[in-house]
């Protein structure tokens, strides 16, 4: 079996993560890095191996044949296409574009280059995750018609990107996108969104609920900056319920409580910070010469981005050039 040949375009945090995952997957190469700080590139590759680039266009000319996009959100299109036009299959970290257009922009390149693309989204990569739906087909909680969950981290710095109005940051984008994933997950496309959200002074929302209506149900969420969220998910059928407790995007363990008082445990452990798993699913996929996941689906991405459009329209943020 070939390997597979990645380059890396972002040396930030994820991207630490992302090789660490990287290294669990076999048939895997770490080949070129490159990312706006050259300082960063060159630490990078001194701790993960790899060649160290001097711009985007080396990258994307290297033997490679993904490119995993960890920059801020705000370039994620930019590079999305310039590696897709390169002819390199792209996992990009989520959230994939700014907005739907952005993202049908994207999609319709892939598309037309006949590659893989797919937004990063892990939840339901994790063993714990594939371990509950397995165990729900035969010991069911009957039809799910109601999904809570959020996330609010009350420690990040002021420093952080996740606080810049230029950088694509706020609560709705930065943390409500694993939300949209959960609930349309759960309860199927998104027909209602209702959002209230408050500002901090760097002009991104700093917390925000959304509660949504879905084919099967409903969804109640929430994300933030500013307050010590639980971090945990419910998911309510006719027979029982689910709870995922925390941190549940990163899942490891899980209960089910029956309408009929018994009880179900499931515990996962995850290992590799858990991004090995989304890693090994893409690499199937190319190996399989598919350009979607059935997983993250492009249409899931659309979903999600899509509700966290109109989230941000009800609660008033628009970036630059929108």
């Amino acid at each position: 079996m070939n390997p597979i040949k990645w380059g890396i375009i972002g040396c930030g945090r994820i991207a630490h993560r992302f090789v660490q995952g990287l290294r669990e997957v076999p048939g895997t190469v770490l080949v070129s890095v490159w990312s706006r700080r050259a300082s960063s590139v060159n630490s990078f590759v001194e701790q993960y191996g790899g060649k160290a680039c001097t711009n985007v266009k080396e990258l994307l000319l290297s033997d490679i044949d993904v490119v995993y996009i960890a920059t801020l959100p705000d370039s994620h299109a930019l590079y999305s296409i310039l590696a897709l036009n390169a002819g390199k299959h792209v996992l990009c970290e989520k959230p994939a574009a700014t907005n739907l257009a952005i993202l049908e922009t994207i999609l319709t390149v892939a598309r037309e280059k006949g590659l893989l693309f797919m937004e990063g989204m892990k939840p339901p990569f994790f063993p714990l995750y594939r371990r509950l739906k397995e165990y729900l087909l035969t010991d069911p909680i009957g039809p799910v018609g109601y999904v809570r969950a959020g996330s609010s981290v009350a420690d990040i710095s002021r420093d952080h990107p996740n606080f810049s109005y230029d950088l694509i940051g706020g609560s709705i984008m930065q943390i409500g996108i694993y939300e949209a994933f959960l609930a349309i997950d759960w309860l199927g496309n998104t027909k209602k969104v209702q959002a209230l959200g408050r500002f901090g002074e760097t002009g991104i929302d700093m917390f925000s609920i959304f509660q949504t209506e879905h084919e099967h149900g409903y969804a109640q969420m929430y994300a933030g900056f500013d307050l010590h969220g639980k971090g945990d998910a419910l998911v309510c059928g006719t027979l029982g319920n689910v709870t995922i407790h925390k941190n549940w995007w990163n899942p490891a363990r899980a209960t089910i409580d029956y309408l009929d008082g018994h009880s179900v445990e499931i515990d996962e452990p995850f290992t590799a910070g858990g991004l090995n798993y989304e890693i090994a699913h893409f690499c199937e996929l190319v190996r399989q010469q598919k350009t979607e996941s059935p997983i993250i689906s492009h249409d899931m991405s659309r979903q999600m981005i899509g509700m966290l459009d109109e989230a941000r329209a009800q609660v008033g943020l628009k970036y630059k050039g929108e």
